[in-house]
């Protein structure tokens, strides 16, 4: 009697820790609750879309995407040290900084936007500027509002014979980054001289933390000009200046322009400057942004459902996120953006194994 009691526990014993073994195992094959909690960081512009974006997709797919909004630069340093799901730039990764990275990194455009150049003028509401004009502006060399050029420009309106004061970003961000892209490739002296980036050591003016710092700075200063986000401008209705692009057409800021201006040949990796293109309509300020990704996302202890659930929150970003753009003031991505887009996630792996299955 004990000895068949005996066989009987330890057969159970054994039945036991086989289930066990076996549930083990299949649950590497589900999706566990963290792989639903997802970080990210970067990029300040499009905070306001992503905030949108992830709570939608939070409600939809019951991921939780914690996204912090520290800048671009951030964004790109927090994938490089591998501390979050993704990265966020308003700037796309250069060689030089892509070589610093562990392993290669893949950047999938979201969305698009622009910079406006505003202004306050008492009584002035529509100011045209061409590029040489507004690089001498920035540069300090055109120091008065009733300078000849401007008023070349600008002949019916009333110009005051005051001071120009230039305001700027004191912060690294990826809106200086496409002001001084554009800078920098409509006069040779501001490229040579001041060049392009996140931060750069400006010739003149003052500087301000943020849209809200740049934007609160100009609307309290008679005279002076900066640059800000168009979805800044157009929520604090702000005064736009109209600019004059590649092909001679004054442009003024928008969502159309800004679209237009993403019509152009985008290249495999899709790190494309948007700034100064040969679209006939499109704005000359206008710029991608994307999200970095480790093409291969199998590091750090990753599972593979977490691999999936990052890369499937970003086909939906470039597909069904893309309808909450235009409400917020954002240009949706171009078909062939999106052509592209699709090829760089669909190249993404876990190990040896591709992610996607669309």
């Amino acid at each position: 009697m004990r000895s068949s009691f005996l066989r009987f526990s330890v057969a159970a014993l054994v039945l036991a820790v086989t289930v066990s073994f076996m549930s083990c195992g299949k649950s590497d094959n589900k999706t566990s609750a963290s792989d639903k909690e997802l970080t990210g960081a970067g990029a300040t512009f499009p905070f306001p879309l992503y905030s949108k974006m992830f709570d939608s997709y939070g409600k939809d797919k019951g991921v939780k995407v914690n996204y912090q909004s520290i800048g671009s630069g951030g964004g790109q340093q927090q994938m490089i040290s591998k501390t979050v799901d993704f990265g966020a730039s308003d700037a796309f990764m250069t060689d030089d900084q892509l070589s610093k990275a562990p392993a290669k990194i893949v950047q999938v455009p979201t969305c698009m936007g622009a910079d406006v150049v505003t202004f306050n003028l008492e009584g002035i509401t529509d100011l045209k500027l061409s590029p040489d004009v507004v690089v001498d502006i920035f540069m300090g060399k055109i120091k008065k509002w009733d300078d000849d050029r401007l008023k070349k420009l600008n002949p019916d309106a009333k110009l005051p014979s005051t001071d120009i004061s230039v305001v700027h970003r004191s912060d690294g961000s990826g809106t200086t980054a496409i002001f001084t892209d554009y800078l920098s490739k409509v006069s040779e002296d501001w490229k040579k001289s001041v060049g392009m980036g996140t931060s750069v050591n400006w010739p003149i003016g003052l500087g301000a933390k943020g849209n809200e710092g740049v934007g609160g700075m100009v609307k309290q200063t008679p005279g002076s000009i900066g640059y800000v986000e168009l979805i800044y401008a157009l929520q604090n209705k702000m005064t736009m200046a109209t600019m004059q692009n590649k092909k001679g057409n004054f442009i003024v800021p928008s969502l159309k322009s800004t679209n237009a201006a993403g019509n152009v040949t985008i290249p495999e990796d899709t790190r494309v400057s948007l700034t100064n293109s040969d679209a006939d309509d499109g704005y000359p300020i206008v710029g991608f942004t994307w999200i970095l990704l480790y093409q291969n996302q199998d590091y750090n202890s990753r599972t593979e459902g977490k691999a999936k659930e990052v890369i499937n929150m970003v086909w939906w970003m470039i597909h069904e996120g893309q309808q909450y753009c235009e409400p917020l003031s954002y240009a949706t991505l171009p078909p062939d953006a999106v052509k592209k887009a699709e090829a760089i996630l669909k190249s993404i792996t876990f190990g040896d194994k591709k992610i996607l299955e669309k």
